[in-house]
């Protein structure tokens, strides 16, 4: 696994040992002897996880950690503090100005490895998300980040011994929502139905390995991008490697510090939520770029890439697939008479009496201006052709109301109708065909409906 690894440390021989260690790994390592000089580099380049020393001059690994946490262009950068100190209220500082870890100087070169490596998959994932978040920004469909407005964080704990768990809700209780599971299977479902945030797993089952309830955890698809956090006792450094190369998030080591699992859990929170964010922006994203903005509907976009695949679909299976054109009779005439406001109440109503004539199976996309397209998988012309009367007359049978209610435009439509079966036909010649049958559908005194062969 290649990665960038910013190592930062004021003395030269500390850094150069970190780094003939990473090296031996394959890691591209860049120096730094000072916070600002590591400021400055995860500003300027490509860092995919920092390796921060606590004790420096002018600028501690505190501030340097926090500087780099609080900044936008730097903050999904994971930091893993290194130090000599011992003591639970500096990890808890580090923790709480935003470090994902703490590695104890001398650093043990499997741990070091291990939760670089961790750290680094972490990092790709928030990368990918990045990356799409910024391409869509670019187009211009980007919502923007909102900030987070949920309440109390669900966890999960997973643990057989009634004193100790009852010990870790005592320490969580009030800052979070815990919910306790003793068996493993049934913890492993109610991770993937209960909608938690963080899920715990206690090492000392006496019958059961923990780390196969972790590796069933990153197998599911709804539990896969879960953090995973594991309560380990001391001496069990093999466990915690494993566990860490199985994709657990984070691990906290008996006798348990209340600030340290509170501050250990937000740093999983934290992460998981500005993830979510990220996806739900990319989410939000594609939506806008593929839906029209006024009747809700697919756009042409949508269409030009979710035809082909259609039509392909149905050529291998030998179906029927039929597609109608629907135009909006005179609707520059609406447009003059009744002004574009009205027009745009006409096309949103016009949108859901679509959607109530047609089946959810069918594509519905709006092609431009007044025109729709209507793409009906496993359909025959011939039912096509009555789908569309049926749809004609749905749109005359009733004026639509336009100005909040204020007055009635009677509104007509005429379709063009056309049909494939067993034969593979270009998407463009497709959507060309049902053109010419609406042409007919309008040359003929519109309000109706021609179909024609493909």
């Amino acid at each position: 696994m290649t990665a960038r690894v910013l190592v930062v440390d004021d003395v030269a021989s500390n850094v150069k040992l970190l780094e003939s260690r990473l090296m031996a790994e394959y890691f591209d390592v860049v120096c730094a002897y000072s916070g600002a000089e590591a400021l400055k580099i995860c500003a300027d380049g490509k860092v995919d996880v920092v390796l921060l020393d606590v004790m420096m001059p002018e600028m501690d690994g505190f501030e340097v950690c926090s500087r780099l946490k609080s900044d936008n262009a730097t903050q999904h950068i994971p930091v893993v503090m290194l130090t000599t100190l011992g003591e639970t209220p500096d990890r808890v500082r580090g923790l709480q100005a935003g470090a994902d870890d703490f590695l104890s100087k001398p650093v043990d070169d499997l741990q070091l490895v291990t939760r670089v490596k961790s750290l680094v998959r972490l990092k790709m994932l928030t990368d990918e998300l990045r990356l799409r978040t910024e391409t869509i920004d670019n187009l211009g469909f980007a919502p923007g980040l909102e900030g987070d407005r949920r309440g109390l964080p669900t966890v999960l704990l997973i643990d057989e011994d009634a004193r100790s768990s009852a010990a870790i809700s005592g320490m969580l209780q009030e800052r979070f929502s815990l919910d306790v599971e003793d068996d493993p299977q049934a913890g492993l479902f109610r991770a993937a139905e209960g909608g938690y945030e963080c899920v715990l797993v206690t090492s000392s089952y006496a019958s059961y390995d923990p780390l196969r309830l972790c590796a069933q955890l990153r197998a599911l698809d709804r539990t896969r991008l879960l953090p995973v956090m594991l309560v380990v006792d001391r001496n069990e450094e093999t466990l915690i490697s494993r566990a860490l190369e199985l994709g657990v998030n984070d691990y906290i080591v008996r006798p348990i510090d209340e600030q340290e699992l509170q501050a250990r859990l937000r740093t999983q929170l934290r992460r998981k939520r500005y993830n979510d964010r990220l996806r739900s922006s990319v989410s939000q994203s594609f939506r806008m770029a593929v839906t029209d903005p006024l009747t809700g509907l697919y756009n042409r976009r949508y269409l030009d890439t979710h035809l082909p695949k259609l039509l392909a679909r149905a050529v291998a299976r030998r179906r029927p697939l039929s597609v109608m054109m629907v135009d909006i009779d005179r609707f520059k005439v609406i447009n003059d008479r009744w002004g574009h406001p009205s027009g745009d109440d006409v096309l949103r109503e016009f949108a859901d009496r679509l959607r109530q004539n047609i089946r959810g199976i069918d594509l519905i996309c709006r092609f431009g201006g007044e025109e729709f397209v209507v793409v009906m998988p496993d359909t025959e012309r011939d039912m096509a052709e009555k789908v569309a009367e049926r749809l004609r007359a749905a749109i005359a049978s009733e004026p639509f109301t336009v100005d909040r209610g204020k007055n009635a435009i009677a509104v007509t439509t005429s379709v063009g109708v056309v049909g494939c079966r067993n034969g593979n036909v270009d998407p463009a010649e497709l959507i060309k065909r049902a053109d010419i049958a609406l042409y007919d559908a309008k040359s003929k005194g519109r309000n109706r409906v021609v179909a024609s062969a493909a």
